[in-house]
């Protein structure tokens, strides 16, 4: 088995049909339409009904991934959940996701990276299956972000939308597949984005949620240099691994946080704007779910051909980042 490597073999995508518009938000706050698409790139983003809620959409891009991948739910050995809005703290939404599925042979499981899940994800699944330990894997990033931003803070209330994407993994020959995975973390950069209520430390509580500490706290500007310096990083990480160069890349698909973000990484990288992804304006950040997302929008506009050289990367909070180099 030493010699399989593993690539995507299905792809797949869901979100909330309520969209919620800049115009929507200058009502509720005091923002406006040019303040958020000049700061952010985004136009509008996807919220999630109240009887809506991670695993409904988690569900719908997963089934459709195996769909895509022709293989039965059963097939999937390992599940991986990407999510830091699950369903309920106990059991994970990886198993309230097998379930509904029927991948009832998988180890399911959540994994939280913040808008990195994804990558993190499927770096796991694919040193899985080059092992040997497993044949096929659903990793799936989804998120209801919505429930927990504070729509009287300008600064967060723009940024954040609903919604899943999924891709099944499995062996592909050798030349093709992902060729290389960097994952990063650095804890001491924790409050630039979190959310400190909720959990163990301050809990859940009549004062907690009176201070709305379980919303999202954002330090933007200190973010932003992060953020961009780290993708860049690891971007030539894997690409120095894999013996590529920027300019081999066909497609440049990056985590939505800021449209800002996005040029910024690929102008550092030397990317030919023509060749990088950004659907922002309609989703706006939907973290772990954003390159899944992006990545199925990709193969269903077909602009991802066989052949082509892909090249991912993300940042998000904790804070965490990635990068993952396929070749379709």
């Amino acid at each position: 088995m030493g010699n399989v490597n593993a690539g995507i073999l299905g792809t797949g995508r869901s979100y909330p049909e309520g969209v919620l518009t800049n115009a929507d938000l200058e009502k509720m706050v005091d923002t406006s339409d040019e303040w958020i698409t000049t700061r952010t790139g985004i136009k509008q983003r996807h919220k999630a009904a109240p009887d809506e809620y991670t695993s409904l959409f988690a569900v719908r891009a997963g089934r459709q991934a195996i769909e895509s991948a022709r293989i039965d739910p059963l097939d999937i050995d390992l599940l991986i959940c990407a999510t830091v809005t699950p369903d309920q703290i106990l059991p994970s939404t990886g198993c309230l996701v097998q379930a509904e599925l029927g991948a009832h042979r998988a180890a399911a499981f959540d994994l939280a990276a913040a808008c990195s899940g994804f990558i993190y994800g499927l770096a796991l699944a694919r040193e899985m299956i080059r092992g040997g330990r497993i044949r096929y894997a659903l990793v799936i990033g989804a998120e209801v972000l919505t429930r927990y931003v504070d729509y009287t803070d300008r600064s967060t209330c723009v940024l954040f939308g609903d919604g899943a994407g999924a891709a099944v993994l499995g062996p592909v020959e050798p030349e093709r597949g992902i060729l290389a995975t960097r994952i990063r973390s650095d804890g001491r950069y924790a409050e630039h984005l979190y959310a400190p209520g909720g959990g163990t430390r301050l809990g859940t509580t009549p004062e907690t949620l009176a201070c709305g500490l379980h919303y999202y706290k954002m330090r933007g500007n200190e973010l932003f240099k992060v953020a961009v310096r780290a993708m860049a990083e690891v971007a030539l990480e894997v690409l120095q691994e894999a013996g590529k160069e920027a300019r081999d890349v066909d497609l440049f698909i990056p985590h939505q946080a800021n449209q800002r973000i996005t040029d910024a990484v690929a102008e550092k990288l030397g990317v030919d704007p023509s060749k990088v992804y950004s659907n922002i304006a309609w989703h706006g950040n939907t973290s772990a779910a954003s390159i899944p997302i992006a990545l199925d929008e990709c193969v269903e506009q077909e602009r991802v051909r066989p052949g082509d050289l892909v090249l991912m990367a993300s940042f998000g909070g904790g804070v965490t980042w990635g990068g993952a180099l396929l070749r379709w």
